[in-house]
């Protein structure tokens, strides 16, 4: 019996073996052939095994699920069970809204009293960057891996992805202290204008991988919401670079 499985999370070589060796290890497991180019795995097993069985075999940031299946049986324990329950769009999103939607109410609360766009947006930034930082911080292994699958530089140059999470932490404590809002206003359009690039990429190429804007800790995808959080972004930034 072979099943084809869809397999988000290999980046290199060594990813291909390690993922190659963890299913190989499951009892029934008789072969498994993994694809870098193709984001699939076949494995080949001697009795059913369900594709949640397989993904617990494997570590947090490989995300399994099913592609098709090829099978020489055909009791109804040949099926498989499914990682997680289909959502729609705005559900997966669900997570990233709700943050969104506090970052924007905090910002506005802060200065109620003394209403500021350029304050609001500075403390906007702030709190994105220290939230967002964050999530990333929770899964400072598997970040990596996950963000250089879109953004270019960090493709190019691997210890960028290490340092993103910090860097985002360090342009938070900088527009949140107004200490050197100037660099960090530049250092904004460089970052975000880069990651911008490869989302857009990904988007226009329709591949179906994970955004990594919220780290590894909750599972979302890449939708065009990743876009248009890093273009209000630079839009702000733009603003407060021209005024």
């Amino acid at each position: 019996m072979k099943h084809t499985h869809k397999l988000e999370g290999m980046t290199c070589n060594n990813c291909k073996a390690s993922v190659e060796k963890y299913l190989n290890d499951l009892e029934h497991i008789t072969n498994v052939s993994a694809n870098l180019e193709k984001g699939e795995v076949e494995v080949t097993m001697d009795k059913p095994i369900a594709t949640n069985v397989l993904q617990k075999a494997l570590p947090e940031k490989y995300q399994l699920s099913e592609k098709n299946e090829e099978s020489v049986f055909t009791s109804a324990n040949t099926s498989t069970m499914p990682l997680a329950e289909d959502k729609t769009k705005l559900e997966q999103l669900k997570p990233l809204l709700l943050i969104i939607f506090y970052l924007t109410a905090a910002s506005a609360l802060l200065h109620y009293k003394d209403w500021s766009w350029n304050e609001f947006m500075l403390d906007f930034m702030g709190l994105f960057y220290i939230v967002f930082g964050f999530f990333k911080m929770l899964d400072l292994k598997g970040f990596p891996d996950s963000f250089r699958m879109y953004d270019p530089l960090a493709k190019r140059l691997p210890i960028y992805g290490w340092a993103y999470p910090f860097i985002e932490t360090a342009l938070g404590l900088m527009f949140l202290m107004r200490f050197e809002v100037g660099i960090a206003l530049i250092s904004t359009l460089f970052v975000l204008g880069i990651t911008s690039i490869g989302v857009t990429q990904t988007l226009i190429d329709k591949k179906s991988i994970r955004c990594a804007c919220l780290g590894t800790a909750l599972k979302l995808p890449m939708t065009e919401a990743t876009l248009i959080e890093n273009t209000v972004m630079i839009a702000m930034a733009l603003l407060m670079l021209i005024n």
